[in-house]
């Protein structure tokens, strides 16, 4: 009887041996086999975090010949569309600020998919269901205040108050894709929508071009309060700027600088390995150390941060916004100028 158990246990051990080592394998996409050839990235990322990003991906795929151009999105996409008109489109992948601007590439059909990218844990709404794009970080847009100022904001109606009375600024969908995308998810919510806006007018509020502005009036004392990503004013309170950032109760919105293979790709399988190690732990844990919250929750954020699991983000539908975004454009417009 003792010599049968002992059998039966080793056969056991061995179906679950050969049954589980596949599931092992298979767990870290970024540990996919090795791919070669050369790829083409455009990206709208920082410069020293280009470089930073594309090193890494290569010391886990030294077989890869990674070309990147490095622009603004409105100028990359300039210079795609003027490749599209030639028929002769380069990058394989994208890596550019919202996913309003991959919508409108979706709806091109100028995108390709894939569809077994390692999204588990990822929040819904920062990738595409149909796996055409992937958010890579979180870039929220929340309140930025200057320590002086006679009121600490808590939510975003605290800029309506009478303390705030021609005191706030904030960065125009005009000119800044966050700004857009923060338009479209107060839109969303009940207690805020388009309302929210035209009483953010009658109470003196103003608009600038970009976030670096805002920054600068909120530090200089110009404005006390004003609407910005969060980076910005974190980064500038630890090199001891008299400003503090708050993630309003209600929710921030966010930018996930999403990441894209286009249709024409010419190395569609070292693109893909690209997107598998920006969404890997270890690629998140590389965005953290540039500065900006991981978008896979459980991975620390960079200094002066909170916990992602406790931020609130605004829905929003991406398709949603590209439809209405000239319309919210001329709304905008309407109440502060272009």
């Amino acid at each position: 009887m003792k010599a049968f158990l002992a059998t039966l246990a080793a056969t056991l051990t061995a179906v679950l041996t050969l049954t589980s080592a596949p599931a092992v394998q298979a767990a870290d996409p970024a540990n996919a086999a090795p791919v070669g050839g050369k790829l083409v990235l455009y990206t709208s990322q920082l410069e020293a975090d280009a470089r930073q990003t594309v090193e890494a991906f290569k010391a886990k795929n030294p077989g890869v010949e990674v070309d990147w151009i490095r622009n603004g999105t409105t100028e990359l996409m300039n210079k795609l569309r003027a490749e599209f008109a030639a028929g002769a489109p380069q990058p394989d992948l994208l890596l550019i600020a919202d996913a309003v601007t991959m919508e409108a590439l979706k709806a091109d059909k100028r995108l390709m998919p894939y569809a077994d990218a390692p999204v588990a844990g990822y929040r819904p709404g920062t990738h595409d269901p149909q796996g055409y794009w992937f958010g890579t970080k979180l870039i929220t847009t929340g309140i930025v205040y200057n320590t002086a100022a006679p009121m600490k904001p808590e939510s975003w109606l605290d800029l309506l108050k009478p303390e705030a009375k021609g005191s706030v600024v904030m960065p125009s969908p005009l000119y800044s894709g966050a700004a857009a995308i923060h338009m479209a998810a107060i839109k969303t919510q009940p207690a805020l929508g388009m309302a929210y806006y035209e009483a953010l007018k009658r109470n003196g509020a103003t608009a600038a071009k970009g976030n670096g502005g805002i920054l600068k009036d909120v530090a200089g004392g110009a404005k006390l309060y004003g609407m910005v990503v969060d980076y910005l004013p974190i980064r500038e309170q630890q090199k001891g700027a008299p400003v503090a950032f708050v993630f309003p109760k209600e929710g921030v919105s966010a930018v996930g600088e999403p990441v894209a293979i286009l249709g024409t790709a010419k190395n569609p399988t070292a693109a893909k390995a690209f997107i598998a190690f920006l969404l890997s732990r270890e690629g998140q844990e590389l965005a953290s150390k540039q500065g900006f919250l991981p978008a896979l929750p459980g991975v620390a954020p960079p200094a002066g941060f909170p916990d992602p699991a406790g931020i609130t983000l605004l829905p929003y539908d991406p398709a949603k916004a590209l439809a209405d975004d000239e319309a919210d454009k001329r709304a905008f417009a309407d109440l502060f100028g272009g």
